[in-house]
C-alpha cells in the first residue's frame, strides 16, 4: 500500500511530477488537508485571536547507515535549538526571537513570524543516540542519526543443503 502525492514542477514529459510513497494509500490528500487544518487551528488562541507561530518544516531521508533530518530554521542561532533523542523519538525545539519595534518608525506590514516551535517525530528505526550530530548552517539544521547495528541490513548467505 503506498501514498502517492504529486509535487508540482515545471518539468515536462514523464518526469512531470515526483511521486512520494507512504503507508496511507489513496488517502494522502486527506492527510495533507488534515495537517493544514491542524496547523491553521493551532494558531488560534483561547481569546479567539491569532497568535504568531513559527512553522519549522523538515525533510527526513534514510540510507543503509543513517537517517538525516534537515529543517529550515532561518534567523535562529544554533544555541537556540535543542535536539533530543529518546528511544526512537526525535524532538527538536527552538525559538525565533521577536524583533522589537523601533520608536519613530511606522510599520506598514509585519509578516515575519516569531515564537517557539517544537517538532516530535518517530524515527523509522533504532539509532545510536550517542553518535547523533546536529549542525546549523545558513538557516538549515542538519541532524545525522546513525542507525544502530540492529537496524542496519545484514546480508545472509544461503547455503545449499547436502
Amino acid at each position: 500500500m503506498a501514498v502517492t502525492q504529486a509535487v508540482k514542477g515545471t518539468v515536462s514529459g514523464p518526469e512531470q511530477s515526483i511521486i512520494r510513497s507512504g503507508p496511507f494509500g489513496s488517502r494522502a490528500p486527506f492527510w495533507a488537508l488534515r495537517n493544514e487544518m491542524d496547523n491553521l487551528l493551532s494558531r488560534f488562541s483561547g481569546e479567539g485571536g491569532l497568535t504568531q507561530a513559527f512553522d519549522a518544516v523538515l525533510d527526513m531521508s534514510e540510507t543503509d547507515n543513517e537517517i538525516e533530518v534537515r529543517m529550515d530554521v532561518p534567523g535562529i542561532q544554533a544555541e537556540e535549538i535543542e535536539v533530543e533523542v529518546t528511544g526512537n523519538t526525535l524532538l527538536i525545539t527552538g525559538e525565533r526571537k521577536e524583533e522589537k519595534e523601533e520608536k519613530g518608525r511606522t510599520y506598514h506590514r509585519i509578516e515575519r513570524s516569531s515564537g517557539s516551535f517544537s517538532r516530535s517525530m518517530t524515527l523509522p528505526c533504532e539509532v545510536d543516540s550517542d553518535q547523533v550530530e546536529a549542525q546549523c548552517d545558513n538557516g538549515v539544521l542538519t541532524i545525522t542519526l546513525p542507525k544502530s547495528n540492529l537496524s542496519k541490513p545484514h546480508k545472509i548467505t544461503v547455503k545449499p543443503k547436502f
